[in-house]
């Protein structure tokens, strides 16, 4: 099994191939078909062609957007300009079947609003997928900058009891039941999770007695102190 990343990688041509991913377009005609396939590993898929003279040729075409299979065949240079190649299928298992109303349809471009409601398929989009990809590159060039440079990585406390500049009036962390505050009117922090007032605030006052300490730390958003 590869992955198809390794495909873009290294020299796989005129080989047998299996490889695993979703169907992100499926384009049936009446003698054949091209599914565009990806498994996440690279941002470009892998273009999979199959015909008549397959054995499942009908159960093939019967292959929904966003199903996860299986296939085998043999990777051949594309005659298709500027596609390096493609596979030619000989075989194909079901992983998961999709329904037809799955969202991420091929035709039209998804609005951002529309991906909110389905969050847990936006990664399957070009857009999140470029962005979070050259965010992690970021990321990694980041860390790599300061970790060359004999800095400590550190991660301050998302929760705090510090106050800083007033922001404890805007960010406030409670597990407390708020309607009955309201009606009330009256806070009882020693019933809350933490057993007192905590915020969600910033946290160079957490950084400060580390750096005391280490002299180079990286804070997790990136900050660092000289």
């Amino acid at each position: 099994m590869l992955d198809i990343k390794e495909l873009y990688l290294k020299d796989y041509i005129d080989q047998e191939i299996t490889v695993s991913g979703w169907i992100k377009n499926h384009r049936k005609q009446a003698h054949f078909g091209f599914i565009d396939l990806s498994d996440g590993t690279y941002f470009k898929g892998l273009q999979v062609v199959y015909d008549d003279n397959l054995k499942d040729f009908e159960e093939v075409t019967k292959l929904k957007l966003g199903s996860a299979i299986t296939v085998t065949g043999k990777l051949i240079k594309s005659p298709k300009e500027g596609q390096p190649f493609e596979l030619t299928m000989t075989s194909f298992v079901l992983e998961g079947d999709c329904p037809d109303d799955y969202p991420l349809q091929a035709k039209g471009r998804p609005t951002r609003e529309f991906l909110r409601e389905i969050a847990y398929l936006r990664p399957r989009t070009n857009l999140f997928n470029a962005v979070f990809r050259v965010r992690s590159v970021a990321a990694y060039a980041i860390h790599k900058y300061f970790q060359e440079r004999n800095y400590v990585y550190f991660h301050a406390p998302l929760i705090t009891a510090s106050v800083c500049e007033g922001a404890g009036q805007m960010f406030q962390v409670t597990t407390l039941d708020l309607n009955k505050v309201a009606e009330t009117g009256k806070v009882d922090y020693s019933k809350d999770f933490f057993g007192k007032m905590k915020k969600n605030l910033p946290k160079y006052l957490q950084n400060e007695k580390w750096y005391i300490t280490l002299q180079h730390i990286q804070q997790q958003c990136s900050k660092a102190h000289f």
